[in-house]
């Protein structure tokens, strides 16, 4: 059993996190203004949500060919379901927020441009009623990302400084040390 993502998981890991945070930060700013810096906050959020999604789709496919580290043996199983269900669920927000953000768009005639000669084609037809729709969708799917952001950090916390377990250092690149391979005086102190 490998105790470490594959190096490319961990890349991808890594670099989308910054990519998402960078994107989230975007985002509320995007709501927060409608001057001038909206134009360039937009021409900046379209790029990375389709690079992110991109991304992710790699990903994706890498992960699903590969194995995961085995959680700690002696995690309780309902942390071991809650834990599995919460990568199923970010991996559902990473996907569905480009494609709902590219939906929206179309459905309001708005073209997605990836480069100044470059535009993605719409995904749907435009109705500014499905427009409405999809845009609350978006701005709903973005604090249900955010709170399993949340969620997915403080977890990895407790099992990078509480459990020392492991789980923290399989997507880590620095030495990987499990809590049963430390001494007693690093475990206690």
């Amino acid at each position: 059993m490998p105790t470490r993502f594959p190096l490319t998981i961990r890349l991808l890991h890594w670099g989308m996190a910054v990519l998402i945070l960078a994107m989230l930060f975007v985002g509320v700013g995007m709501l927060s203004t409608a001057g001038p810096a909206y134009a360039a906050l937009l021409s900046l959020h379209r790029p990375l949500g389709a690079a992110l999604f991109i991304l992710v789709v790699i990903r994706l496919t890498i992960r699903l060919q590969t194995r995961a580290p085995p959680l700690p043996e002696d995690m309780p199983s309902l942390q071991k379901a809650v834990a599995k269900g919460s990568h199923v669920l970010l991996y559902a927000a990473m996907i569905a927020m480009p494609l709902i953000g590219w939906a929206m768009l179309s459905a309001g005639g708005y073209p997605v441009k990836l480069g100044p000669s470059f535009s993605l084609p719409p995904l749907v037809p435009q109705d500014l009623q499905l427009f409405g729709l999809l845009r609350t969708a978006h701005t709903l799917t973005a604090f249900a990302f955010f709170a399993l952001i949340l969620g997915h950090l403080s977890a990895a916390l407790i099992h990078a400084f509480i459990r020392r377990d492991g789980v923290f250092s399989a997507m880590g690149f620095g030495r990987s040390r499990a809590k049963s391979s430390l001494s007693s005086s690093e475990v206690d102190g």
